[in-house]
């Protein structure tokens, strides 16, 4: 998938880096109920919610390499009504997800041309909730920065020498096994730019060929002012784009097109003694009780990968986080697991939640809140000036637990909602 940038900071645990890539890989590119060009679509939606235009560069890439229709491209009202009828379910998991409800679900599965089948919908809840939270981790770790001024930077690889799974090879125990085959990657995607470059261009000028035989054609039937009005609907525009004066394949320059409402966004969740009816309680409905086995279900395989993802997020090592916060390890990662949650309106009944205000310092729970509730309003200062004596693997280690934690309850919310519509 070319994460670079991100690979590089997840690449300081490298057995996360190993899981998150087995899932990536797995939703975007292995068999599964949706086809794989819509796969790179429902992600550039997804990631378009949060305006991460790094996210969102990439899968437009993905899309064409896949054979999808660059028409699509325009925006969502170009593209078939099933796929559009999933905006209000990825703008409600991204933003608000408590509020989704069976009667969503019910929305889409209902009996039409236009329906989807459980599965498909199911691939596609994890792939939101995937693209959401990674969008959190992208803003969190400075990701976004790389695509250049405006964000609307040249979407090429980086040089095979910079390409490594962490800074320092000795310090982070990276073998160079894993180096000759990331650099083997990069040249790979070097390749693989080069060829979508061309078949772009080809499209480009097939289109506009095509085109102009169409309108010499419309012009001798119809007289220049028909001809002209037919030259003003362009099907080639949706390439303009991508595609600079020199040809280069660029990146996505107005992602509003993408998606509906843009000035729904986060709002904090009611306080539990104000609406305890709305309030979800994981003894009720939790991942591994309910969600993991439902998934697995209807998707085959996805939820042993994310399930191995939480378990391997919750395994890291954080001693020297936990040392310097004066607790447990396991104490100060659930504080934060269970903030985050909060935030969302999840609820553990067996937790205390005075402990949070005891283990994080504001300034950590202003970064935290903000990287997982609006993460486009993340910048570098923010990164830097939380947890100034840490290391910069360990701030990487919030921007996973944030992930992680993230993408659980959306799912948590998503497929409790479609447990009800079964039910």
């Amino acid at each position: 998938g070319r994460l670079e940038a991100v690979t590089q900071q997840m690449g300081y645990h490298p057995q996360y880096l190993d899981s998150f890539l087995k899932t990536q890989h797995y939703l975007m590119h292995m068999d599964g109920p949706l086809p794989f060009d819509c796969r790179h679509y429902i992600a550039i939606m997804a990631a378009a919610r949060h305006q991460c235009r790094y996210l969102v560069n990439l899968h437009v890439l993905q899309f064409l390499r896949a054979g999808g229709d660059p028409q699509w491209l325009r925006g969502l009202d170009f593209i078939p009504p099933k796929l559009r009828n999933l905006n209000e379910i990825n703008k409600i998991l991204a933003h608000r997800p408590w509020l989704i409800t069976k009667e969503h679900i019910e929305k889409l599965l209902k009996i039409s041309e236009w329906s989807w089948s459980l599965a498909e919908l199911v691939h596609a809840v994890v792939l939101l909730a995937h693209c959401h939270a990674l969008a959190s981790f992208v803003f969190g770790c400075g990701c976004e920065q790389d695509e250049g001024p405006g964000g609307r930077g040249l979407l090429k690889p980086m040089s095979p020498g910079n390409q490594c799974f962490c800074e320092a090879t000795a310090s982070n125990g990276c073998s160079q096994e894993l180096l000759r085959i990331n650099r083997k990657r990069s040249l790979d995607s070097c390749m693989e730019l080069d060829s979508l470059r061309e078949h772009v261009q080809r499209i480009h000028m097939d289109t506009e060929g095509r085109e102009e035989t169409r309108l010499l054609q419309q012009d001798r039937e119809e007289g220049e002012r028909q001809g002209a009005e037919v030259h003003h609907s362009d099907p080639s525009a949706g390439l303009s784009s991508l595609i600079d004066s020199d040809g280069e394949v660029t990146g996505a320059t107005n992602l509003a097109c993408y998606m509906q409402d843009p000035d729904f966004g986060y709002q904090d969740f009611a306080r539990r003694d104000e609406d305890q009816t709305r309030v979800f309680r994981v003894q009720d409905y939790s991942w591994e009780d309910h969600g993991f086995s439902l998934v697995n279900r209807l998707y085959s395989d996805i939820g042993h990968l994310l399930d191995e993802k939480f378990r391997m997020v919750d395994g890291l090592q954080s001693s020297a986080i936990a040392k310097r916060q004066g607790c447990e390890p396991s104490v100060f990662k659930r504080g934060i697991w269970n903030y985050i949650h909060c935030m969302f309106g999840i609820r553990y009944d067996d937790y205390d939640y005075a402990e949070v205000n005891q283990l994080l310092e504001r300034i950590l729970k202003v970064y935290i809140k903000t990287v997982t509730c609006y993460p486009e309003k993340t910048n570098s200062e923010m990164f830097d000036r939380f947890w100034k004596q840490f290391k910069h693997s360990e701030k990487v280690h919030v921007n996973l637990l944030i992930l992680e934690a993230r993408m659980q309850a959306e799912l948590l919310y998503a497929l409790q909602a479609i447990t009800q519509y079964m039910i």
